[in-house]
């Protein structure tokens, strides 16, 4: 495993006053030609994304990973937001005060349920990134209908009410040490609310609209065994992309996780392979 870098914790203030857990990989070299920030999935946090700090450290770009609010050491009431797109809000603060640092846009990754949401902020152009790299990003959900009529009651009567996910734990990876890991780690809920899975089902609809506006290179990155998201979601995304702005690459016998699988080395090189295409490197 490589090297990671001192971590540097400290908070960042959202504009709602929530108060988000930040986690910084610094390099000491200096003119620094590129960073990411690293956007992580439903129920788990940041600390679950060190070894791919690591990563991007040997590879030469310092790492800025953050915790959604509702989730790891971030305020808010566990898998639930407020009204609006919190999410994107967040993203926006946490990702302009470290562009400011380094005076350059960052790459942004996001995997799952971080990944839907650093889609639809690639999308909406808010704030300048230098690519977008998606990890089994959630652009397709599987609901039944059954499920939807009781998304619908929910957020009726108990909108911020969080619930069970019901996502089981055995499918992020076919190592059993990442899914012990997981199950074991007190920073990991199980949790989320109507609104949260409204805000996730709006942002597919805006994702899957909007794909044809992306104006940065990015990296598609999927599980074709996914038990978790619907993999056909990233595959019609990446359809209706820009000729030649995206590359993507399906793992077809991998799990949601595929950085924490078993060959996790073949996603890691088609990503380090990305990264020298974009001069990163």
């Amino acid at each position: 495993m490589p090297a990671l870098v001192a971590q540097h914790s400290h908070q960042l203030v959202a504009a709602d006053g929530t108060t988000l857990f930040v986690s910084d990989y610094l390099l000491p070299a200096s003119p620094l030609r590129a960073s990411v920030v690293i956007m992580h999935g439903l129920g788990e946090h940041s600390g679950r994304y060190r070894h791919l700090a690591a990563f991007f450290n040997e590879c030469g770009l310092s790492v800025r990973c953050y915790d959604h609010r509702g989730h790891g050491r971030s305020q808010g009431k566990r898998g639930d937001v407020i009204n609006g797109d919190p999410l994107l809000q967040d993203a926006e603060i946490v990702i302009d005060d470290f562009a400011a640092r380094f005076r350059l846009p960052p790459f942004l990754f996001g995997h799952s349920m971080g990944g839907l949401f650093a889609a639809r902020f690639a999308l909406s152009g808010v704030s300048p990134l230098r690519g977008l790299i998606l990890s089994s990003p959630a652009l397709g959900l599987r609901l039944s209908r059954l499920q939807m009529l009781l998304l619908d009651v929910l957020h009726a009567v108990a909108p911020s009410l969080a619930v069970p996910n019901g996502l089981p734990p055995r499918w992020l990876s076919h190592d059993p040490k990442v899914v012990a890991a997981y199950e074991a780690d007190p920073l990991v809920h199980g949790k989320i609310s109507a609104r949260l899975m409204r805000s996730m089902l709006r942002s597919v609809a805006y994702c899957q609209a909007n794909a044809g506006k992306l104006a940065v290179p990015a990296l598609l990155l999927a599980a074709g065994d996914d038990h978790l998201v619907d993999p056909d979601g990233v595959r019609r995304f990446a359809a209706h992309l820009p000729s030649g702005m995206a590359q993507l690459h399906v793992y077809d016998e991998m799990y949601h996780e595929i950085f924490n699988e078993l060959d996790a080395a073949r996603p890691l090189a088609d990503l380090r392979a990305w990264l020298a295409a974009q001069d990163a490197l």
